[in-house]
């Protein structure tokens, strides 16, 4: 699903940035994480301040219900119509994070998630953690697909046995991540209980992702390459009883390829933090006291 937005220009729920990596995320006036790359880009350090809220509003259980009767939990419809929800969300919300550009919000690439790290996910997620880029493993336990953004409940928690009951009755709606390039990781934006409730019950979210739309000019450039190697397969296909079966897995292959260069993510904007390292090195202090990440390589 695509989302054309003209305002605001600076939204609620943003990135700053400042020299030598740093990054915080604020949201409103009050900064919600602070983290800071490597130099050696092998991942980044992080600090939740616990004062994240979600832009969207809690999911009533009669509203999944009346989803689940709209079309099959799972079915495409049904995750087309939880998108259409969480756009009308998100675009009412004061302090989300949509701005005025193109975005995508649309179930995430399955091929992003390593099966093994789903279980890393509840016993180490830390209020002040790391997170391994690109399966360095420094330590194995920091190679995690998504980031919260704040601290997850307790699998007993009751708001979580809520949601767990809506996931063995095949309810439980999509968990909501937004793609931030600075962290070259998805942060959870909303159902961080959802997400804790999939997982006690041994099973994996529904995963909606919003991320902003790369231009025409990208998706053209990128399109070149599956383009030509379509024709060339095309072109060495020969004639016989399967060749009909061989051009539709063909055609199949470039319609998914052209899919994911259209839903490509756009490098995540980042606003010049007021203050700059100073004011930076003084907000960490403040709030998130101690909290100082190794500038290991």
């Amino acid at each position: 699903m695509r989302i054309a937005v003209d305002h605001p220009v600076r939204p609620g729920l943003r990135m700053e940035s400042a020299d030598g990596g740093r990054l915080v995320l604020v949201q409103g006036e009050r900064p919600v994480l602070f983290a800071r790359q490597r130099v050696t880009h092998h991942g980044v350090h992080y600090a939740r301040t616990g004062t994240y809220v979600s832009p969207l509003a809690p999911v009533r259980a009669a509203t999944a219900r009346a989803f689940a009767d709209f079309a099959p939990p799972g079915s495409e419809a049904w995750t087309d119509r939880w998108a259409a929800h969480a756009r009308e969300e998100l675009c009412g919300a004061a302090e989300g994070p949509l701005h005025e550009g193109d975005w995508h919000l649309a179930p995430m690439t399955p091929d992003w998630f390593v099966e093994s790290h789903w279980a890393k996910l509840l016993p180490h997620d830390t209020d002040r953690g790391h997170l391994t880029w690109f399966g360095y493993g420094d330590p194995d336990e920091d190679a995690r697909d998504l980031l919260p953004l704040r601290a997850l409940s307790a699998p007993d928690a009751p708001r979580v046995k809520a949601y767990r009951r809506q996931y063995r009755e095949g309810l439980l709606p999509p968990v909501v991540l937004w793609w931030i390039s600075g962290l070259q990781s998805p942060v959870v934006l909303d159902g961080h209980d959802r997400l804790v409730a999939a997982l006690a019950e041994g099973g994996r979210p529904t995963v909606l992702l919003l991320s902003g739309a790369v231009d025409a000019g990208h998706v053209a450039m990128w399109s070149e390459l599956p383009l030509r190697a379509y024709e060339e397969r095309m072109a060495a296909l020969r004639p016989g009883p399967l060749a009909g079966v061989k051009a539709s897995t063909v055609s199949r292959q470039l319609a998914a390829e052209l899919l994911a260069v259209e839903r490509a993510p756009r490098i995540t904007r980042a606003w010049p933090l007021a203050g700059g390292v100073a004011a930076w090195e003084r907000a960490t202090t403040e709030h998130v006291p101690g909290w100082r990440p190794k500038r290991r390589p």
